[in-house]
């Protein structure tokens, strides 16, 4: 592993400390929000792919396009 690699582990929080999260999530949002949080992150998610996936084919057009002997 490289040394950033074994930084970023170090701040990644280990399973009791998923726990907690989990709970204050639960206390500050209750049971019946967090279906609809969960619905807008998986939407936010999909948006921004889609987003990813149009501005990769636009770079591929724009690469084809360039890439193309000049017709004369």
């Amino acid at each position: 592993m490289t040394m950033t690699n074994l930084l970023l582990l170090g701040f990644l929080p280990s399973g009791s400390e998923w726990i907690v999260i989990a709970l204050v999530i639960l206390l500050l949002f209750g049971g019946k929000k967090i279906p609809e949080l969960m619905r807008g992150l998986g939407k936010g998610v999909k948006s921004f792919k889609e987003g990813v996936n149009e501005a990769k084919d636009e770079i591929n057009k724009a690469k084809e396009e360039v890439d193309k002997p000049a017709d004369k």
